[in-house]
């Protein structure tokens, strides 16, 4: 914005360069000027810019003072104040209550600076390498193991985990002192039958690294008298196995993680039952457009998006200026890939040899 001065100064200026034998138009490019705007100088008077202390109109959506202290009260809630808007708005809405949108969160949180990382981690930029398909439950499982920390330094416990593909529930995990064949073929034998799983009936593949518990005689025994396919990642690529990876990630990264270590196994059995009851029944997974990986397991996910899309509609009617088009796509596909990038390459060359 040009000063009132700033602005008498450019015209007399410019007249000068005019009276020199200057074309107008030219000695206005020079100083950064239209005509039309040393046109409208002159016609009207030299004078402040009032454009810093125009009076507009609030915007009829604008977030009002009480919704945005309701805002800041809701995200200062026990059972909310370590999760992002992406996570709250979804679980107000299957409680049937809609403040506003995540992005409305996010504008409030970030105008009162209560927006800021939480948590250690760091985000990843590992890309998926190879790929498995699942359009249920129960078809394809991801396992790995990783170390917990002990009650001295360089002594650790072994948390052995299945996941499922499709719902990301963990269906089986268990602790050890060390890391075998014969105890990740226990783990298996036990989620088959607490998953009630007919291998027969319904083929099943578990992927894994390539560790040396994974491809020992004794689990791969196990797999094959259970009916179950091996799957491993390749060799020297550590990206092979992400969700199995990315949930050990969401467990040593939680608030209440004990960074000094366990002091013995049962403390840590204890701690991670309660992880995983918090992941399967109270998580609501991004990957799965924020429902539980108990819903989608259970096959609740479209009566759990069927409620949540009534409560944006209701919200809508009652507020139609804050909307702009359709309310927000609560839907997830049926069919899902263990590895995205390289399962779009399979169905391209599928495609090609039709």
């Amino acid at each position: 914005m040009i000063s009132a001065s700033d602005r008498q100064l450019a015209i007399s200026l410019i007249q000068e360069a005019v009276e020199a034998g200057a074309r107008e138009r030219l000695a206005c490019k020079e100083l950064g000027l239209t005509q039309r705007t040393l046109q409208r100088w002159r016609q009207y008077g030299v004078r402040e810019d009032g454009r810093p202390n125009a009076k507009r109109p609030e915007p009829a959506h604008k977030l009002s003072e009480d919704e945005e202290q309701q805002i800041l009260d809701v995200i200062h809630q026990p059972e909310f104040q370590s999760l992002p808007p992406s996570q709250i708005v979804p679980a107000l809405a299957d409680q049937g209550t809609y403040i506003a949108s995540e992005s409305s969160f996010y504008r409030v949180m970030h105008k009162h600076k209560q927006q800021q990382h939480r948590g250690r981690s760091k985000k990843r930029t590992a890309k998926p390498l190879t790929s498995h398909r699942a359009t249920g439950a129960n078809q394809v499982w991801m396992w790995d193991i990783t170390w917990l920390p002990g009650p001295v330094k360089g002594l650790f416990f072994y948390l052995y985990l299945v996941l499922d593909l499709y719902s990301r529930k963990i269906v089986g995990w268990e602790i050890w002192e060390e890391e075998s064949a014969e105890h990740a073929s226990q783990l298996i034998r036990r989620t088959v039958l607490s998953e009630q799983c007919v291998v027969r009936q319904q083929p099943l593949v578990l992927h894994s690294d390539n560790g040396s518990p994974m491809k020992g005689a004794t689990l791969l025994e196990t797999l094959y008298s259970l009916g179950i396919t091996p799957s491993r990642s390749r060799p020297r690529v550590s990206n092979d196995n992400p969700y199995a990876e990315s949930i050990f990630r969401t467990c040593k990264y939680r608030p209440e993680y004990p960074e000094q270590g366990f002091k013995d196994r049962t403390e840590a059995r204890e701690w991670v039952l309660r992880f995983v009851r918090w992941y399967n029944h109270e998580h609501r997974h991004s990957g799965l457009n924020f429902i539980t990986p108990n819903q989608r397991h259970n096959g609740l996910s479209k009566q759990v998006f069927e409620k949540r899309k009534r409560v944006y509609e209701t919200a809508k009617a009652s507020n139609p200026g804050r909307w702009s088009g359709a309310t927000r796509d609560w839907s997830l596909d049926e069919e899902v890939w263990l590895n995205p990038e390289k399962a779009t390459l399979i169905q391209a060359e599928q495609k090609a040899q039709t």
